[in-house]
């Protein structure tokens, strides 16, 4: 994936949203998803019972310590360490010691089965909030700059990432078309479509990332187009030379063993001097010089007649 300043698109999309602000249904909603796949319940220690999230983005930690006070006035407290399975990087604690089970009921979290929430996702704009988290907890997307699109959400249960996708296809009110398959002992919901990926990082809030991801789209978009009009123009430049090569072949013979004024066609003889004199003019550069040579309108489509006329009549130098 490609990065701007050492920071990758996934990167800037995370921190985007973040550092969103959110209502409390809201708020419930995306702690609910983050806590469900990225944290986890302690047993023993400091506290009977707490819970752990852990990101490997600051700013999610943030987003996770704002959630729990204003939430439930729980002041979380932060710890870091070095990850040895992600390349020696920071890893963020995120750690609540109080009203735990409160808040696990709250939220409809369940480490121990694989049940979703109901009444966390009813308020308005709480779908999009769960997607949300669910991203900030094990979404990518690659970089506007890269040649593919593709989002994901990398999940550990196969009935989480399944359910995500109903969520996201049938009830986040997008037509979305999100897929799951399996990797590396993963399961991956993924959207591949440039327009399914906008729409998303529209969805979860990540606006100003969406702008970067359309202007890219567009700049490559019309670069594209503009390579298919350059190829189309070459591929119609070298058929009108080839045809103009082929037509200066004959008027040469017809020439040579006749002459072009045993024609008796003066607008046909100056069409076919032209065309000796500009072999690789297209059909209308022809038309607008014969034009101005007779000092009257001659057509396209005249022309083409008459080139026409002399093939059927006089193209094999008859």
């Amino acid at each position: 994936m490609k990065e701007k300043d050492g920071v990758s698109f996934a990167h800037e999309v995370k921190e985007e949203i973040a550092r969103n602000e959110r209502t409390l249904e809201e708020e419930r909603a995306f702690l609910s998803a983050l806590l469900r796949e990225n944290g986890r319940l302690r047993i023993g220690g400091d506290a009977p019972l707490a819970i752990e999230l852990d990101s490997e983005l600051a700013a999610t930690a943030k987003a996770a310590y704002r959630a729990f006070r204003r939430l439930y006035g729980v002041r979380a407290r932060f710890s870091y360490s070095r990850s040895t399975s992600l390349g020696g990087r920071t890893l963020f604690h995120v750690i609540a010691e109080e009203k735990v089970e409160e808040m696990l009921e709250d939220l409809e979290v369940d480490f121990l089965a694989p049940s979703f929430p109901e009444k966390v996702l009813r308020p308005k704009g709480a779908i999009p909030a769960y997607l949300s988290g669910a991203f900030l907890a094990g979404g990518s997307v690659n970089d506007p700059a890269t040649p593919s699109y593709h989002l994901e959400i990398a999940l550990r249960s196969e009935e989480f990432a399944r359910f995500l996708r109903k969520l996201l296809n049938q009830r986040s009110g997008h037509p979305f078309q999100g897929k799951v398959i399996k990797r590396r002992g993963q399961h991956v919901l993924y959207l591949k479509k440039a327009d399914q990926v906008s729409n998303f990082l529209i969805l979860v809030g990540a606006r100003n990332c969406c702008l970067r991801f359309e202007n890219f789209r567009v700049d490559r978009e019309f670069a594209n187009y503009d390579n298919r009009i350059v190829n189309l123009d070459g591929a119609n430049l070298r058929k009108s030379m080839r045809s103009g090569e082929r037509q200066r072949e004959r008027i040469l013979l017809f020439e040579k063993e006749h002459g072009l004024s045993s024609l008796h066609n003066p607008k046909l003889e100056s069409l076919l001097r032209l065309r000796l004199l500009h072999p690789e003019a297209s059909l209308q550069e022809l038309s607008e010089l014969l034009s101005e040579e007779l000092g009257s309108k001659v057509g396209r489509s005249n022309v083409n007649h008459l080139f026409r006329k002399f093939e059927e009549e006089w193209g094999d130098g008859r």
